[in-house]
């Protein structure tokens, strides 16, 4: 095995573990993904490739890439006259975009918390629970506002 392809079994590798952390995927699917990052930016990949690539049953690929397909972390496109689907990672600006659904869900809990707090504070530390909330709120805003600068900056990019 040449440098740049164990280096890129490697990078694969790294991803996958990223990717099994951060989204709760399998390591399969999320070794799917740093794959797809790696070679199928281009035109994409399909399904036999895939296999043959990772090394997997036929299932067990078509399995993961309905997981990942369901969650929005890949996508495919077909061509007119060929009946394979070429799969491709999501752009980023949309794999960003589910961030900012996680962010929206912890606002509510957060104004969910706060709402109670004021209602219930009778000492200290219900007080000091309180103010943390609010602390954490205006972190949260400030987070989801560069995420969505930074959305924007990735869809101009992938508009090219």
């Amino acid at each position: 095995m040449d440098n740049l392809q164990k280096e890129k079994q490697e990078l694969i590798e790294m991803f996958g573990i990223h990717f099994e952390s951060i989204y709760h995927v399998t390591p399969l699917a999320a070794r799917i993904m740093g794959l797809l990052i790696l070679d199928g930016c281009k035109e994409g990949l399909t399904f036999e490739t895939i296999v043959e690539r990772m090394g997997a049953s036929k299932s067990s690929i078509s399995t993961n890439l309905h997981l990942l397909l369901n969650s929005e972390r890949i996508e495919y496109y077909t061509i007119s006259g060929d009946r394979r689907k070429y799969f491709k990672a999501s752009p980023f600006s949309n794999r960003l975009a589910n961030y900012i659904k996680v962010i929206e869900h912890e606002k509510n809990l957060i104004d969910k918390l706060t709402l109670y707090r004021e209602k219930t504070m009778s000492c200290t530390q219900e007080t000091n629970n309180l103010a943390h909330a609010k602390a954490y709120k205006a972190y949260v805003q400030k987070v989801e506002n560069i995420l969505l600068e930074s959305i924007e900056e990735f869809k101009e990019i992938e508009k090219n």
